[in-house]
């Protein structure tokens, strides 16, 4: 893959992520990620050590991706990915990986994957269970998923998750950016089981009655106006 990957999130799934599509060949990536290392990052975030607590993620991962990979070009934006600057990052880039650690964020990524066509690679990790699943234009989206954000989810600093199972699923991310939907409106959710060691993949069906893959549902993207998804 030449065209330049984007990679949102520095964190416990992006570290994991980026390692595999460096070692994949891609050529250029763009990291943006808005937070600084903390201590309680570094067992899990394995582009982060004990002598970057403070510095900003997106600084300590490219400069340890550089190292290791000298032809790799790395550009990075300390930044948080909403709904004023999700559509501009998406056009910009070949692909997506989701490495964020919030349901709203997931679902306005997913949204915005619908309306410019880039595929978005969406992962979530929970203390021992993770969910991978590729989006791409024709369906399904997240909405096709779940419908509508699930709530009260707590994120993983909150209820903690084993950082191997991090490192698991941006690995799968990074392979799944390598496979497109095999079927236009079918993709697979591959379901991981920390606890029984288990993997499972489920069939997740573009929904006849998705407004957000129909183009009905408005998607806020710009400037805090709705703009219609593109079908």
């Amino acid at each position: 893959m030449s065209d330049p990957v984007l990679v949102i999130g520095a964190g416990g799934l992006g570290c994991p992520a980026s390692l595999a599509l460096a070692q994949a060949g891609i050529r250029a990536m763009t990291l943006v990620d808005p937070d600084v290392v903390d201590g309680s990052n570094l067992h899990r975030q394995p582009w982060h050590h004990a002598a970057d607590v403070g510095r900003p993620k997106v600084d300590s991962a490219r400069q340890k991706l550089e190292r290791a990979f000298p032809g790799l070009v790395v550009t990075t934006e300390q930044r948080a990915v909403d709904a004023s600057n999700a559509q501009a990052l998406f056009e910009r880039h070949a692909l997506v990986i989701d490495a964020t650690d919030g349901v709203d964020t997931k679902f306005l990524l997913s949204d915005a994957s619908v309306l410019t066509g880039t595929p978005v690679i969406y992962a979530g990790v929970l203390r021992f269970e993770g969910l991978a699943m590729r989006i791409e234009r024709g369906g399904p989206c997240l909405r096709c998923l779940f419908e509508t954000p699930p709530v009260d989810v707590p994120t993983c600093a909150q209820a903690g998750v084993l950082g191997s199972m991090a490192g698991l699923m941006g690995g799968l991310q990074a392979r799944l950016a390598r496979t497109p939907n095999a079927t236009e409106g079918l993709a697979m959710l591959h379901v991981v089981d920390g606890h029984s060691l288990t993997f499972r993949q489920v069939k997740v069906r573009r929904r006849a009655d998705c407004r957000t893959c129909n183009g009905e549902r408005p998607v806020v993207l710009r400037d805090g106006r709705p703009v219609e998804c593109a079908t």
